[in-house]
């Protein structure tokens, strides 16, 4: 084997402690030429000596020094020769700890032998050591020279039931204390790995060894910020593993947003490098500035404030998260990109650094020899050529670093406005707020004075009121710049009211000052908009990237997103049901803003509002049918119909859904199983949880109304279609489509939704019941001209005209039952003769004028129109006279 003992010789010409290694121990240099072109994995680490055999700790220890030994020499000659990539190297020397602390357990149990079992005061159980690796243990991420950090953890206090008996707490303290030497311990032969038990509750003034219990107590009445930066990569290496996730989640991942976690981490980092400083450690490629752990605080940041809502990104290893961070688009995959490929060159250097000499360090050398050696070995002519990719990368660290964390600097001037609103207790501000374009200065310092004086206000802590107290001002000069400065300013002091004891989203309006102009441009603008995001706050996540905003919504990629979210929720139906809500509500505000932002006509986002709605139901439709118990298929039989707005795809942001449910299966119990469907579809759909609202739905028209079942079969729609519908039922049934489900029942709908508006009708007849039913329908909602609706010439006249169209016409014209809306099918109806072209384009320019006046008082909060289309009723009027005659 020529080119391994090649590959050998040239490792060991760059590696000090590699030449030593082999050196003393030939029988080392044989098994490394040999197993040179192989990864040391589980099994080859399993065959390298009797583990089972040991009698004690003490016999132990040379054969996991001697294991390490010869799955370092391996490591550096194939990373060196380029055999291995960092993930081998990362991950074999993340499993060489594993596998120690796996082999060391039982045989330092023998040593207790003395002692027993440790048995559990409630389960009655043996207990076993839980043996937590922290860190980049955690996260098979460990270098080469790495500490491990640990935390020992037993289930139940009690006692030993050997000839010598001792509590659970002792026994495991004498454990863990064998483990460590074990593992730690300096001997002639070396040492495996040093132990690092500081990150346990209370450090190193903390008991060695702690129950679930005290540790359960511990979190939540102790836990500071940094241990849940910590906690992020823990991971069970020992014992069982079922009890530790539900401690530790709720710890690590708030169930909101956590925006307040940005202040903490940037002083943790701030510390660190407060640290680096004062030790000169300018050259640390792991702690200085742009190094290794800048690239992980990025991640680990985006893991503490979405990782609750956000359940992939729960993940321990560094690399794992920055992809899904790419594939969610919180950073640009450019972006990851480029903090990757840093991460993988800083840390192969990392190792570079230790494999010279088995030193546990990060710092660049300093003698001419040692900077050649990793020149050479990273592949560089120099170490100039070496130094200039380096600086590359760290400054490309450094940058996107600084732009997540917006690290503010150092005496940085307080805003301009700041001692106006200090000084508003004892002074009349109200000339300057008119200087500054304030309309009623002296309203707006009535609220301002209201809020400093509540209770809410003067009852917040010291942290939160700060935050507080740092966006009024510039919040007052950004309200200052919209026509109702007054208005979108007092609309904004109510959602500060409202978001005042949620810290996180003071602390995310005071970390990303751009959302100021985005929040306020949006208050301004709709009192619709103002009440929503009022009622959801957690949305104001939504105002961060401007290019996930006002992006074009892709349906077909939201629904993969919505679909992994609810999968990672593994069943738990409250989960299931808020991730339904954020996601609905994320887009109809995403939709919203790029409404106000002129991005869609009012036909346009009915479409996409529908379109959103589809998707929902569709999930809705999915995961209930899962949650279902005693399901007698895999896929229901089951559809969802949609009717009115929905079904015509002319949704509005609060509109409710008009349903119906139809099923078509042979099973003896399929009337029970798909009401029991229909029920749980209702409840998912329309309860109260702490996300709010999904939908309001409405089941009236199911055939027979309130008082029919929930649920029909196809074949007992179509006949009380055919036998027993009212007239204003077939009406219905010119706006209703399939929307989802079973796509075999959706085409049968379709069919039966064709025949019967085809049917042959008596034109005359069909148009004295027409006139009767809008008669009806005057005498509870009379008309008035500022209500476009209910108006005499508005929108429901241009309805009732197109149902007539189609009822009247549609065995003539099938064109007409084609489910295009109401100003496509004026079209058609004029295209085929049945109107006058010219009234069919003035209704339609009416019809558009109307769903926009009615889309505009809605964005306000207003049931009325300012601009009543007088011409627009006229002309509207003149087409039901032509198509029904008189309007009495």
């Amino acid at each position: 084997m020529p080119a391994n003992t090649a590959a050998i010789a040239s490792a060991r010409a760059f590696s000090y402690y590699l030449d030593r290694l082999l050196s003393a121990r030939p029988e080392q240099l044989a098994l490394l030429t040999q197993r040179l072109d192989h990864v040391f994995d589980h099994d080859e680490m399993l065959a390298f000596a009797p583990w089972q055999e040991f009698a004690d700790v003490d016999a132990l220890m040379p054969a996991l020094r001697r294991l390490r030994a010869a799955v370092m020499a391996r490591l550096i000659s194939r990373d060196h020769s380029g055999r291995a990539d960092f993930a081998e190297v990362a991950t074999t020397i993340s499993a060489l700890a594993d596998f120690a602390v796996q082999q060391t357990l039982p045989v330092a149990r023998r040593s207790l032998a003395q002692f027993g079992d440790p048995i559990g005061e409630e389960s009655g159980e043996v207990q076993e050591l839980i043996v937590i690796g922290m860190g980049k243990l955690g996260g098979h991420e460990l270098n080469v020279s790495s500490d491990i950090d640990l935390i020992f953890i037993y289930p139940e206090d009690g006692e030993s039931n050997g000839r010598r008996k001792t509590s659970n707490h002792e026994y495991f303290t004498r454990l863990g204390k064998e483990l460590i030497r074990a593992i730690n311990e300096l001997t002639y032969d070396g040492q495996v790995f040093r132990v690092d038990m500081r990150l346990r509750p209370y450090g190193d003034a903390g008991p060695l060894v702690m129950s679930l219990a005290a540790l359960e107590n511990y979190l939540l009445s102790q836990g500071r910020e940094w241990e849940r930066y910590a906690w992020i990569k823990a991971r069970v290496m020992s014992g069982d593993d079922s009890y530790l996730a539900q401690l530790v989640r709720p710890f690590v991942y708030r169930k909101y947003m956590d925006y307040g976690a940005y202040g903490a981490m940037r002083e943790l980092h701030a510390q660190i490098r407060r640290e680096v400083a004062r030790r000169d450690m300018a050259d640390n490629i792991k702690l200085g500035p742009g190094g290794i752990r800048e690239v992980e605080f990025i991640a680990q940041v985006f893991q503490l404030i979405r990782g609750g809502r956000e359940r992939r990104l729960q993940l321990r290893s560094t690399r794992d998260t920055y992809q899904v961070l790419a594939e969610l688009r919180l950073l640009e995959p450019e972006t990851v990109a480029e903090l990757l490929d840093a991460y993988h060159f800083l840390r192969n250097l990392e190792h570079r650094l230790q494999y010279l000499d088995d030193q546990q360090t990060q710092n660049l050398p300093a003698g001419d020899d040692n900077r050649a050696r990793i020149a050479s070995s990273m592949g560089f002519a120099d170490w100039d050529a070496l130094l200039q990719v380096l600086n590359l990368h760290r400054h490309r660290v450094s940058r996107h670093f600084e732009q997540v964390f917006f690290l503010p600097t150092e005496g940085a001037a307080a805003h301009p406005l700041q001692a106006l609103w200090q000084e508003l207790p004892d002074n009349d501000i109200s000339a300057t707020l008119l200087q500054l374009g304030y309309h009623d200065a002296q309203d707006v310092q009535r609220q301002l004075r209201s809020l400093a004086g509540s209770q809410r206000y003067l009852q917040m802590p010291d942290s939160s009121r700060k935050k507080l107290d740092a966006l009024i001002p510039p919040l007052i000069e950004v309200a200052v710049a919209f026509d109702n400065p007054d208005l979108t300013l007092s609309r904004i002091l109510s959602l500060l009211e409202t978001i005042s004891r949620r810290a996180s989203y003071l602390s995310l309006l005071q970390e990303y000052p751009q959302t100021l102009q985005r929040l306020a441009s949006l208050y301004s603008a709709s009192a619709w908009v103002s009440a929503y995001l009022n009622r959801h706050p957690i949305l104001l996540d939504e105002l961060l990237d401007a290019r996930v905003l006002y992006a074009s919504p892709d349906w077909p990629q939201l629904a993969g997103q919505l679909e992994q979210q609810l999968s990672d929720c593994h069943g738990d139906v409250e989960a299931q049901m808020d991730t339904l809500r954020h996601f609905q509500h994320a887009q109809t505000f995403r939709l919203v803003a790029q409404d106000l932002a002129g991005m869609w006509t009012v036909e346009a986002l009915s479409d996409e509002l529908s379109r959103l709605a589809d998707l929902v139901l569709e999930a809705t439709l999915r995961h209930a049918w899962l949650d279902l118990p005693r399901r007698h298929c895999d896929t229901p039989r089951f559809a969802i119909v949609g009717y009115g707005k929905l079904g015509g795809k002319e949704l509005g942001y609060a509109s409710d859904l008009d349903v119906i449910f139809l099923y078509e299966d042979d099973d003896a119990d399929a009337a029970e199983i798909y009401s029991r469907l229909a029920r749980k579809l209702t409840t998912w759909l329309t309860s109260v949880t702490p996300a709010g609202t999904l939908y309001d739905i409405d089941l009236r028209l199911r055939p027979n109304g309130t008082s029919g079942l929930l649920v029909s079969t196809v074949d007992a729609f179509l006949q009380y279609q055919q036998q027993h519908a009212w007239l204003w039922e077939h009406q219905a049934l010119t706006r209703a489509r399939f929307v989802c489900g079973d796509a075999a029942i959706g085409q049968r709908f379709e069919q039966i939704r064709h025949e019967l508006l085809t049917l042959p009708r008596d034109a005359q007849q069909l148009g004295n019941e027409v006139r009767a039913m809008r008669g009806k329908m005057l005498e509870t909602h009379p008309p008035r001209e500022d209500d476009v609706k209910h108006a005499r010439g508005g929108i429901v006249d241009v309805e009732f005209i197109t149902q007539y169209l189609i009822l009247a016409h549609a065995h003539a014209h099938p064109q007409l039952t084609r489910n295009s809306g109401n100003i496509a099918l004026l079209g058609t109806a004029a295209d085929a003769g049945l109107i006058p072209q010219a009234l069919a384009e003035h209704t339609q320019s009416a019809y558009r004028h109307y769903r926009r006046l009615q889309h505009a008082a809605r964005l306000n909060d207003s049931q009325t129109v300012h601009d009543i289309p007088l011409e627009d009723y006229r002309q509207v009027r003149a087409l039901w006279r032509h198509v029904l005659g008189d309007e009495a």
